[in-house]
């Protein structure tokens, strides 16, 4: 486990993030942004499990991100469901390991009454050849100050529905792009999907994003905004993202646990 204080934090908040393979791999990204952010977490690898010292009271939001579902007991997840019923905050972000996946099958965990989206009983992934846009849905939080008539694509998700009470925010709309032999080219447009959803458990907030943090589904998302910003979380490799990107996640991040920039 790495563990990350930082003193600008509001008092009282601790974030749990757990999956996304390690601090030298896909973690770094989120990694960098909370720290850059001044947020505190205790950072779990993927091949890390949780244990009943980190699953109970005491975190103020969880982020689980591509991190295998058998990696968490029966009495854990009872704890974290307990956490976020009482207040806490609950976010998945997807990958093979997210929703239903490759091998996530959280469908079929505890936390399937928890998010705000009902999940698929089969292989739930959208590798996409060509990219996807995100589309605010709706006016929110989450998304204000961010350039959405520019928006980015993305490149791969989970397939989510959200339930009937929960809220979608983002959609990824699909692009067809085609290119004539006299190298014209035209752009046509085609599915749209959930990509972002928010709901509540108990007195906690509840968020499913179906795309990735880190490449290769984050595609442009990475990179979007007018200016550079490098980060480094402690024990993690560096990462340079766009401004908006990272606004995007800290957003989501401080919205999810109950509070906002």
């Amino acid at each position: 486990m790495n563990t990350a204080n930082n003193t600008g934090n509001p008092a009282g908040t601790k974030i749990l993030y757990a999956g996304d393979t390690s601090l030298s791999g896909a973690a770094c990204y989120l990694a960098g942004v909370l720290h850059h952010s001044g947020m505190n977490y205790d950072y779990l690898a993927s091949d890390q499990p949780i244990g009943p010292e980190l699953a109970g009271p005491g975190y103020t939001l969880y982020i689980i991100s591509d991190y295998p579902v058998n990696n968490i007991t029966a009495g854990d997840f009872e704890m974290i469901v307990d956490s976020v019923r009482s207040g806490a905050g609950l976010l998945m972000i997807g990958g093979w390991e997210s929703y239903h996946g490759l091998a996530g099958e959280y469908n079929n965990s505890p936390l399937a009454e928890v998010l705000p989206v009902e999940m698929l009983d089969r292989d739930d992934r959208v590798n996409a050849p060509q990219p996807y846009v995100l589309q605010k849905v709706i006016d929110h939080p989450i998304l204000d100050g961010l350039p959405w008539g520019r928006p980015p694509v993305i490149g791969g998700f989970n397939r989510i529905t959200p339930k009937p009470d929960a809220t979608e925010i983002l959609s990824a709309r699909q692009l067809e792009i085609t290119a004539a032999t006299d190298g014209e080219i035209s752009v046509g447009v085609g599915e749209t999907s959930p990509l972002l959803v928010t709901g509540t458990f108990g007195r906690g907030r509840t968020a499913a994003l179906a795309t990735d943090v880190a490449p290769h589904w984050v595609g442009t998302l990475v990179d979007w905004g007018d200016e550079r910003l490098a980060a480094q979380g402690p024990g993690a490799e560096e990462i340079e993202v766009g401004n908006h990107y990272a606004k995007f996640f800290r957003q989501l991040v401080r919205w999810t646990m109950g509070r906002q920039d």
